[in-house]
């Protein structure tokens, strides 16, 4: 996955060597050398993730994080400080001024690469969350700015390990601090038991076997309520190899044993504020937006809201070189089910497809009601050989499953014909790129319907 990442330190050496292991997987690095030039480029350029040196003079790197995090262009950002420093009270600063990680020279660079992919994977949530916002800005159906961080106290927490001892010094140390605190015993039955709670944050302690704790936090992702609740993991130093593999699985964050009551709290902390910062996009865009550029009958997103959407992300292809795709579906032979069942099948199978194209791709997807029975799925920072199978998937588990309609009439058996086309390069127009689809579409239909046609043809 292509990123942009900040790399701010005033020593030119460690930048350079720093950039080689980051360049070396494919990601683009633009290095400041100085505090006051990394804010400029953080508010200009929008990275992904900010790695930050501490010792800079003018400007510490714990002032730069704090201006960060102040400032609502930046604030969600990721920060992963990466110094020299090492102590105890440097490493609370870092995290109690914004920091996601606090990571000391020389790096591991395992531990460095999981970090970078696990934010990534919040930032590019968070973007497209964002990007959504001032769409609606953009549109006249949004006033205000966007929001700021707060200060995630006052969170519920659940906290589910074996050690009794343990699980009672998070809950002091948290409970002290104003959040309300749950344990829940590991074991059959434990994801149920969290969901009831509905967490804020989740924290899995691992104990002398990690396989069940990995278990668990994949479980937890799995499932719809807890893909966007923040997981933090606790282990001794021997467990990193098993944290490294839970960020992998989907956790944000961790911390090593002996617990120390200000990272404990700090850790959290960022987790709650970034879970509240996207919650409260995610219900300003939905509560404002929704009958404006929503489909009435389907709940998704209509062809008002794809227009001004899709040329944002379309600017950041032109910006990041980062490619997207579309996904231009349609009902084979939804004429005749109106003709043959009425119009009230009709609305049932539309619902049917519109449902099943949710379920079956990202959660940062844009699905949008076309027109008719024609729908548009937008795949952002993402290449023909990630969309197409996505595409083949929905349409055969909507080929398999029969759509379930009422007594009267038996359940339809439905198929769909996708178009696939990614973007070109930078200069690619949103109309270009939809027709591209759309000819792909008639394609795909032209072949005998049920099918799959991508723009370009995968070799």
């Amino acid at each position: 996955m292509p990123a942009r990442i900040l790399i701010v330190d005033d020593t030119p050496a460690s930048a350079k060597v720093l950039a080689a292991k980051l360049t070396a997987e494919y990601y683009d690095v633009v290095v400041a050398t100085s505090g006051p030039e990394a804010l400029i480029n953080a508010a200009e350029d929008d990275p992904d993730i900010i790695l930050l040196d501490v010792m800079m003079p003018d400007m510490n790197g714990f002032e730069v994080c704090d201006r960060l995090k102040a400032d609502a262009r930046t604030a969600h950002i990721p920060v992963v400080m990466v110094t020299a420093l090492g102590g105890r009270d440097d490493r609370i600063q870092g995290l109690a001024a914004g920091a996601d990680e606090f990571l000391t020279k020389p790096v591991d660079d395992t531990t460095l690469m999981a970090r970078v992919r696990s934010l990534l994977r919040l930032k590019q949530m968070l973007d497209q969350w964002r990007l959504r916002e001032e769409t609606g800005q953009r549109m006249g159906l949004v006033e205000g700015a966007l929001p700021s961080l707060d200060d995630g106290r006052g969170a519920k927490v659940v906290m589910i390990g074996d050690s009794s001892l343990e699980n009672g010094t998070v809950d002091s140390v948290l409970s002290a601090d104003g959040d309300v605190v749950f344990s829940v015993a590991p074991g059959v039955g434990a994801e149920q038991r969290i969901l009831e709670h509905q967490p804020d944050v989740v924290v899995l302690s691992f104990g002398e076997d990690a396989d069940p704790t990995l278990r668990l936090a994949s479980a937890l992702r799995s499932l719809e309520p807890m893909r966007q609740i923040p997981i933090i993991t606790i282990g001794d130093d021997v467990d990193m190899p098993a944290m490294i593999k839970a960020l992998e699985l989907g956790s944000n964050d961790y911390i090593t044993r002996p617990l120390d009551d200000q990272e404990l709290l700090a850790r959290v902390r960022t987790q709650v504020r970034r879970k509240r910062y996207q919650d409260r996009l995610r219900d300003l865009f939905l509560s404002q937006l929704s009958m404006a550029l929503t489909d009435s009958l389907t709940g998704l997103h209509n062809r008002r809201y794809l227009d001004s959407h899709l040329e944002g992300v379309m600017r950041r292809v032109a910006d990041n070189n980062r490619p997207v795709t579309l996904l231009m579906i349609d009902i084979d032979h939804f004429k005749v089910v109106n003709d043959n069942h009425g119009h009230a099948v009709g609305d049932t199978v539309l619902v049917a497809v519109a449902e099943r194209i949710l379920r079956n791709v990202r959660g940062f997807d844009l699905a949008v009601r076309y027109g008719g029975e024609e729908f548009v799925v937008v795949m952002p920072d993402t290449d023909l050989a990630v969309a197409a199978p996505v595409a083949d998937r929905l349409r055969q588990r909507m080929a398999e499953t029969p759509v379930p309609v009422d007594a009267e009439v038996d359940n339809l058996t439905v198929t769909l014909s996708i178009g696939v086309a990614q973007s070109r390069d930078a200069t690619e127009t949103s109309a270009a790129l939809l027709k591209r689809a759309d000819t792909a579409l008639y394609a795909a239909k032209n072949s005998g319907r049920n099918s799959v046609v991508t723009d370009p043809p995968i070799e």
